[in-house]
């Protein structure tokens, strides 16, 4: 699995329409460069937030149908207009990336929970106005597998983050379990550990199951895609288990053997 959000976008996927490519990369390119904006260098915050709000002055300009300032977001205006997407989707992933800037500890899984509806939920609301199928039934198993994936890839990568100083772990639900942040330093993996993991490893199953009809419904190429990457997410789940939670020595990634586990289980999804 990726290790952030906007890699779920299909760029370079040959199940991808080819109508779409140029729209798709547009869109990809904006997320990546505004998580790049966010999280990459030794660039100081405010000028992270400084960056991220220009960003946002751009998506103004589109909306207030001016010319953006930058390549960047003249590529996008076009793709917005002609494919009718809702320009709140791209600000809320801006808003994502500035909370990057200034959280790194979530107190709650309500927390958590925005922060996922914001960072990834909107990738697949735009995916579903690309593919002219965005209704209510199928925005919500979209934001469904959205946020399994956002969650999958934090538990995956529970030590990465924490050497950005970044712990997703619901700190309330840390207590409750007895975990703190000195075991993650230390890397320690004990019954408490695996207990909190098994509860975040459920909740993530549960939610990427919850939004598989969507990948079932699919017809045709975007099915597909829909459907390796909720399997993908899935197997990524089997492999954290089959570590026995132990995310520190042994992340948890696909390799060629698992994508032929993926691609006949595509084959076998359905119904």
């Amino acid at each position: 699995m990726p290790n952030s959000h906007y890699e779920n976008f299909p760029v370079a996927s040959p199940l991808l329409p080819r109508h779409l490519r140029a729209p798709v990369r547009a869109v990809y390119a904006f997320a990546r460069s505004a998580d790049d904006l966010a999280d990459e260098g030794d660039t100081p915050d405010q000028q992270r937030l400084a960056d991220l709000f220009s960003y946002e002055q751009e998506l103004d300009r589109i909306e207030q149908h001016q010319v953006p300032q930058t390549a960047l977001f003249q590529n996008l205006a076009p793709v917005i207009d002609d494919h009718a997407l809702s320009i709140n989707d791209l600000r809320n992933l801006i808003s994502a990336f500035q909370q990057d800037v200034v959280q790194r500890r979530y107190p709650s899984l309500a927390v958590l929970l925005d922060y996922c509806s914001r960072s990834a939920n909107p990738v697949g609301r735009i995916m579903l106005q690309l593919f002219n199928v965005n209704n209510p039934q199928n925005r919500q198993q979209s934001d469904a597998i959205c946020t399994a994936l956002q969650l999958i890839n934090f538990w995956q990568d529970v030590a990465i983050d924490w050497q950005k100083t970044r712990v997703y772990l619901p700190q309330d639900e840390m207590q409750q379990w007895g975990v703190t942040e000195e075991q993650i330093a230390a890397a320690m993996v004990d019954e408490n550990w695996r207990g909190l993991m098994r509860m975040q490893v459920e909740r993530a199953r549960s939610l990427m199951l919850s939004g598989a009809p969507l990948a079932r419904r699919m017809p045709g190429r975007f099915g597909w895609e829909l459907r390796l990457i909720v399997l993908g997410g899935l197997r990524i789940l089997e492999k954290i288990e089959a570590v026995d939670y132990d995310v520190f020595r042994r992340r948890p990634q696909l390799n060629k053997a698992d994508w032929l586990i993926l691609l006949w289980r595509a084959l076998r999804f359905v119904g």
